[in-house]
């Protein structure tokens, strides 16, 4: 160890580097290896600095180690002399990861040999300067010199960048001469324009959360062209991590031929369960990316465990893409490819990289597994074994095929293929081996030939399996990307979880409105636009993401907002009789669809003697800030053009006001109320349903916050249900999922237990809250 750290503080490391730089195995045993070159090739001369310098920053950055002494030997001939060559040279070498090299290309392309004279330079700096000379003259010193210094060095991309920096410096300082009082006094700053107020009210929305900044550009922006640094179809060899093997830049050749470049995603859900929230966006992550680069996405069932999947699922899943406005490419299957995977596994045997074990499943469980007492079995033996899985001549858990290879969480073999005698839902009997996911997923996106496979950040351990396979089987490696989750507080997703909630009572079913399952939020009245417009604000972050349901809410509001027309509906009923209408006055009242747009539209709602109004609208003793009708204070009907005034207050025997009687006067005519209310006249009867939160603790999961389980943590006021609700005969040919906005009440949807009947509605969000409003 001694002797290293002298070896590599001899080149130029300090004695705290060189140890530091020991501690890594591949990048001391490198430098070694590139130091002792150098030597062989300088004889008797010693490594100096630069070069020791060089040397340490091109071993720390090369990933193919065997283009190691190709480099080094670049930069001990000074081929390469600065650090802009060295990235210049990894670059290419990551472009070009096949031998033969094109050497005159190589040099071309970092560098070699191209002298810049300092009369270059000169000439260079001076149209630069004359470009910007009357800028320089009206700003002197404030103006940003880094402008100069970025065009000089792309005009002179070879040239020492001190030389640069020294020339520039030079001729401003003869353009403008020394520095002034005025040029040292600081700059003021630039009053900012007003945001306008919409643009405050979203920068308030994305500072609520803490630390997660929503994103303000759109989805599409986000995923376009390079905005996430993915690699180019074709290029699957220039992202890190990727194995590159002989055959590689033939296979992806073939795949271009396929594919003709095109972009090509996928959604892999199992039909196991319903969608949630964390699914909308991986939907809009692989259908957008698609999409924003003008691709092409499939939805792919990784249909492999025939005992959870029902029919039920793959049609809720496939319902929820297009819902939220996606449409597959082309809807596909694992279990396509069956016979396929089969014939691959096999050769996986005969190449020595997969073998038959006996060992059962509870010895498999955990890290720490013993390994398999069959790893080392003959490939005939194991060949023979595998086929007598296929003819059904094992018990399930007797023997599975597992894979030579270690996996990034240290786990050691994973299985293949496991016996299960369960009819399949799309083959039936046909297997009675049925393939996992570490072997399915990464074939099937070779077979679809696609580009790139997204997924969430769990999988990241699963990627060099994911590259192993591919390999070692000699077909085409798309290239996996991961990203973080979508997680939300004070909700479960979990399917086994789900169902907990469902057998215990807690909620109704996978769709009941306060669970977050996709088609739980379709059922409350979540527009689809919204969701998309959610996942658009979290962003397609890496790290994962816990975010709180207003957030969600906001956005819903946002699209409601727009949507939804406007229509009045009493919750609580107070009934009132106008004393000095007729008996059968009746007129109608044409109320706009959206009041702050009246061209959107209207409708038409009867107005007669005898109205409804919310029970909270009136108060018999009048309170301080109270804006609302009191036997003293008159109130404004909402679009009726009338303002009321009460006479006489109808109690029942126990005291509670159940009529209300009062003279009306036109608007006009009278003195401008302190508010306006909602009411309803020969309105129809329907059920309203008022959500709130499932759970009262923020992480119902966490045992520490919720220590008696998730189960535990249930909110019992959670539904409110309203059986004698009234609302405005508009809404009578509304149809399942229609919303509306209950004006001063909330956003609502109609329910599909809604008959000809009765409508029932569920109240989606609130409107938003206003704390000085009594």
């Amino acid at each position: 160890m001694a002797d290293l750290v002298a070896l590599f503080t001899s080149v130029g490391l300090s004695e705290q580097k060189a140890k530091e730089t020991l501690k890594n195995d591949t990048l001391s045993s490198s430098l070694k290896d590139a130091i002792l070159q150098a030597q062989q090739l300088l004889g008797s001369k010693e490594i100096d600095k630069a070069m020791g310098t060089l040397l340490y920053s091109m071993v720390s950055r090369l990933r193919d180690t065997g283009r190691l002494a190709f480099l080094t030997d670049h930069i001990v001939k000074r081929k390469i002399t600065t650090d802009l060559q060295l990235s210049a040279a990894l670059d290419y070498l990551k472009s070009h990861p096949q031998d033969p090299l094109d050497q005159r290309a190589f040099e071309s392309a970092c560098g070699v040999g191209v002298v810049v004279t300092p009369e270059q330079i000169e000439d260079a700096v001076e149209l630069i300067i004359r470009k910007h000379k009357e800028q320089l003259l009206g700003e002197r010193y404030r103006f940003n010199m880094g402008i100069l210094m970025g065009e000089a060095r792309a005009a002179l991309k070879w040239a020492d960048g001190k030389m640069v920096k020294n020339e520039v410096d030079m001729q401003v300082l003869h353009l403008l001469g020394p520095k002034t009082e005025a040029d040292l006094e600081k700059k003021p700053k630039a009053a900012k324009p007003k945001a306008p107020e919409k643009e405050k009210k979203e920068e308030q929305t994305n500072d609520v959360n803490g630390e997660v900044k929503m994103e303000a550009k759109s989805l599409m922006e986000q995923l376009r062209g390079e905005a996430l640094k993915f690699h180019k179809p074709g290029e699957n060899y220039k992202t890190e991590g990727y194995v590159v093997t002989p055959n590689t830049m033939n296979l992806l050749k073939q795949h271009l031929e396929i594919t003709g470049g095109q972009v090509r995603t996928r959604f892999p859900p199992e039909p196991n369960g319903i969608l949630h929230i964390g699914h909308a966006k991986a939907i809009n992550f692989n259908f957008g990316y698609a999409k924003a680069n003008n691709g092409i996405c499939f939805l792919r069932y990784d249909d492999t465990n025939p005992e959870k999947e029902e029919e039920k699922y793959f049609t809720a899943i496939k319902d929820m893409v297009e819902w939220l406005g996606y449409k597959p490419y082309e809807i596909t299957h694992a279990s396509d490819n069956f016979q396929r995977l089969y014939e691959l596994a096999v050769d996986l045997i005969r190449r020595g990289h997969a073998y038959v074990c006996h060992q059962r499943g509870e010895e498999l469980k955990g890290h720490n597994a013993p390994p398999s007492p069959w790893r080392d079995r003959p490939v005939e033996e194991s060949l023979v074994l595998f086929e007598r899985m296929r003819k059904g001549l094992f018990a399930e858990g007797e023997a599975t095929l597992r894979m030579k290879m270690i996996m990034e969480d240290g786990k050691m073999d994973p299985v293949a293929y496991r016996i299960k005698y369960t009819p399949h839902h799309r083959t039936g009997d046909a297997w009675c081996i049925y393939p996992t996911y570490d072997y399915t997923h990464c074939l099937c996106d070779s077979i679809e030939h696609i580009t790139h496979s997204l997924c969430t950040k769990e999988f990241q351990a699963r990627r060099s399996s994911y590259f192993w396979l591919c390999n070692a089987l000699d077909v085409y490696c798309p290239v996996q990307w991961e990203y973080g989750r979508l997680n939300l507080t004070y909700t479960v997703v979990s399917k086994r979880k789900i169902i907990k909630l469902v057998e215990t009572g807690a909620v109704r079913d996978w769709d009941d409105p306060r669970l977050f399952t996709l088609t739980a939020l379709r059922r409350r009245g979540f527009p689809p636009q919204a969701i998309n417009n959610f996942c658009a604000r979290v962003g397609v972050t890496v790290a994962q993401t816990t975010m709180e349901p207003h957030l969600l809410e906001a956005c819903v509001r946002e699209v409601l907002n727009d949507t939804a027309p406007r229509v009045m509906a009493v919750l609580e009923p107070l009934k009132v009789t106008i004393t000095n209408l007729p008996a059968n006055a009746q007129t109608e009242v044409r109320v706009p669809d959206f009041p702050a747009d009246e061209a959107k539209g209207s409708h038409v709602v009867p107005f007669s003697k005898t109205i409804f109004i919310e029970q909270s609208d009136f108060r018999e003793i009048m309170e301080k800030g109270y804006k609302r009708l009191t036997p003293d204070q008159p109130v404004g009907l909402r679009h009726a053009g009338y303002i009321i005034s009460v006479q006489h207050v109808i109690k029942d025997d126990s005291g509670k006001v159940v009529e209300l009687e009062v003279t009306c006067a036109n608007t006009n005519s009278a003195e401008k109320p302190k508010a306006f209310i909602h009411w309803v006249s020969q309105p129809l009867q329907c059920e309203v349903r008022l959500y709130e939160r499932l759970f009262l603790h923020k992480n119902p999961e966490d045992t520490a916050e919720v220590p008696g389980g998730f189960l535990s943590d249930i909110n019992p006021n959670s539904l409110e249900v309203v059986t004698s609700a009234l609302v405005d005969r508009s809404v009578s040919k509304a149809k399942i999922f229609d919303k509306f906005q209950f004006e001063r009440v909330g956003y609502f949807s109609v329910d599909p237990d809604s008959t000809a009947d009765k409508l029932v509605f569920n109240r989606t969000v609130t409107l938003k809250e206003d704390p000085g409003k009594i």
